[in-house]
């Protein structure tokens, strides 16, 4: 739950009362529900390690949860999505490298299925 305490979500701010609050704090908690699943089967896919670094040797957590993996995953692919032609640019012009940018590829098209 490290990641409820440092959300940002300030409640007191919105002023919502009675039925509109539980209307906001159900669509947090699906929100966080969603990215949670998704970063878990992205992590059980092995795609983790193009989203974020993975765990370090001598860190006794993960350096990531699964919610955070979850919503860079989503922004990852959209980021690819949208430097698209750029990168199909670079890809071009260092053909050497045209397996690790399939790997990619590779990746990008599992994250979008998992999501």
């Amino acid at each position: 739950f490290r990641d409820c305490k440092t959300g940002g979500y300030n409640l007191e701010s919105t002023s919502a009362d009675g039925q509109r609050l539980m209307a906001l704090i159900l669509l947090i908690a699906i929100a966080y529900t969603c990215a949670v699943l998704a970063g878990r089967n992205s992590r059980q896919m092995g795609l983790q390690k193009y989203i974020g670094r993975l765990k370090e040797l001598n860190r006794l957590h993960r350096r990531h949860s699964a919610f955070w993996v979850g919503l860079y995953g989503q922004l990852w692919v959209g980021a690819m999505e949208f430097w698209a032609d750029l990168a199909h640019d670079l890809m071009r012009l260092k053909p050497s490298k045209l397996p690790y940018f399939r790997k990619g590829l590779r990746a990008m098209s599992l994250i979008q299925s998992a999501l």
